[in-house]
């Protein structure tokens, strides 16, 4: 080997960074080596050495996984606000919660999504067992059912799901994304549960106040009917019923030719389906088709036809009917849906927001497309998957998109000069004076003790200017003031923030004095 090309070794393990003794073939591979190769290889050791950073280290990037983020104490602050919003309605209506493990058996939420199977995460073999992270929570809530003999609940659970989708973050659309579901359980009398379920969903979009909205109403009896007069082949039905479904986000064109070109269906039957696809209404339109020459010829579009006759009388004592419409084109692509089905779609929701391009320049206003944000309807053959003997439970139930709102809520927070509280702190216990570290403690402990929500600054002796402008910046309403004068006299001075009023208040009488204030705030 010549002088050049043990050169060239000691040069490349020096780029490397290699400590161990250089191995035999990798010496002999620089026999006859020419310049023009060294260089080269150089170049490519020196661009290797670049790639993976410095001492041969790789570069760690900080970041969330695709589809996923964090949520900073605002955030969460408002998403508590819309928990609690759900929460509220579901318990109104006398719902009780259960909880599911986050990971199923693969073989359990197989074959129940169509053609969103493809979206459920498998999990690596984990001591012999098929595994999946749950795709959603109905799924689950059968399993649950049939496992445990229930034939009677009305429950709602609100938990986090995974799907394997592409993420549209500025659209509340991830990867990993709460749900809140309600479902009724039982064998009840037509369109009672299903009336109420719609009820809910009116009752909650209206308490958060996201703009106008409408609720869809459709029944798969009456698509599946459809499908069938129109000449759709029964083998077809749920493929066809799937790209029905992708009518909210494309044009009938678009839908015609998928039917046409990729499904095989033939175009006079493909405009037949958008003959009636295209319609909407109520009641009436109900009675329209009852009498309609094609669909009047299947007993299973009748059913369904009747039935949607039935909930909108229930609508009506409900008082709901004003946002909600009867209208064909609502298909639902998941499998299991047996009966009614229906959807929420915002039809207004405008607030002013910043783009990531010119963070500096004036808001622009614009509509925030967030597409549905509740959706469900009737399952009555899920529960009898599971079950040995077949046994069905009949199920209507909603799920709330609860991310799709939360984007809307959170970017309506940011157009607004509205401060968002992100603790529920009522008093800050304060000192005028140095060396009053252990009275502040035991004052403190005795609002604690009393149930009262409060803090103190970690600060032996902490300036009170510091103490009032955190309670400024935070939103605390109330500065319990400690000082010798106060000390001597029995009494704390409370301090109004937002007023800036102060009044002497007995030690004995403090704890009630702040309660009749924050509940008066």
């Amino acid at each position: 080997m010549n002088m050049l090309g043990m050169f060239c070794v000691r040069a490349c393990s020096g780029l490397l960074g290699l400590r161990t003794a250089t191995p035999l073939r990798f010496l002999h591979s620089f026999s006859g080596i020419t310049v023009a190769q060294i260089d080269e290889e150089v170049a490519k050791l020196l661009e290797l050495k670049a790639q993976l950073g410095n001492d041969g280290k790789h570069q760690f990037v900080l970041k969330t996984a695709k589809g996923t983020r964090d949520y900073n104490p605002k955030q969460m602050a408002i998403r508590e606000k819309v928990f609690n919003t759900i929460i509220n309605c579901f318990k109104r209506h006398g719902a009780e919660t259960i909880d599911t493990p986050v990971f199923e058996l693969k073989e359990t939420l197989t074959g129940k999504y169509g053609e969103d199977s493809k979206l459920i995460y498998d999990l690596k073999d984990q001591g012999g067992e098929l595994l999946s992270l749950r795709y959603d929570l109905t799924v689950p809530f059968a399993r649950y059912l049939a496992m445990n003999k229930i034939t009677n609940i009305k429950r709602y659970h609100i938990a986090k799901v995974y799907r394997r989708d592409n993420p549209a973050m500025t659209r509340g659309r991830y990867r990993e994304f709460y749900q809140c579901d309600f479902d009724i359980a039982g064998q009840y009398d037509a369109m009672i549960p299903d009336a109420e379920c719609l009820k809910i969903v009116h009752e909650i979009l209206s308490e958060l106040n996201l703009g106008e909205f409408c609720i869809k109403v459709n029944d798969r009896r009456i698509l599946d009917g459809m499908f069938a007069v129109c000449g759709v082949p029964d083998d077809k039905f749920r493929t066809i019923c799937s790209t029905v479904d992708k009518l909210d986000k494309v044009s009938w064109e678009d839908v015609k030719k998928e039917m046409v070109n990729e499904k095989g269906l033939s175009e006079e039957v493909a405009d037949q389906i958008g003959e009636y696809v295209s319609m909407q209404g109520g009641m009436d339109l109900a009675e329209r088709l009852l009498q309609d020459q094609k669909m009047s010829q299947s007993k299973q579009a009748c059913a369904g036809l009747q039935d949607i006759r039935l909930l909108f009388s229930y609508l009506h004592l409900f008082q709901v009917t004003d946002k909600v419409v009867f209208d064909l084109s609502l298909a639902r692509g998941l499998d299991y849906y047996t009966g009614i089905i229906y959807e929420a779609v915002l039809t207004q929701a405008g607030v002013a927001t910043v783009s990531t391009e010119a963070q500096n320049g004036p808001p622009e206003e614009e509509s925030v497309s967030v597409g549905s944000v509740a959706g469900g309807g009737r399952y009555d053959g899920l529960v009898g998957m599971f079950d040995p003997k077949g046994r069905k439970v009949p199920c209507v139930g909603v799920s709330i998109g609860i991310e799709r709102i939360f984007s809307i809520m959170e970017q309506k927070a940011e157009a607004s000069a509205e401060k968002v509280r992100t603790t529920e702190v009522q008093v800050m216990v304060a000192s005028a004076q140095k060396n009053l570290l252990e009275e502040r403690l035991k004052l403190v402990t005795e609002l604690w003790n009393a149930g009262i929500k409060a803090e103190v600054m970690y600060k032996k002796n902490p300036k009170l200017l510091s103490q009032l402008q955190h309670c400024e910046e935070s939103g605390i309403p109330l500065v319990a003031i400690l000082g010798e004068q106060e000390l001597k006299d029995g009494v704390v001075k409370l301090r109004v923030v937002a007023t800036r009023e102060e009044v002497d208040v007995s030690r004995a009488d403090l704890i009630g004095e702040i309660r009749k204030r924050t509940s008066e705030a």
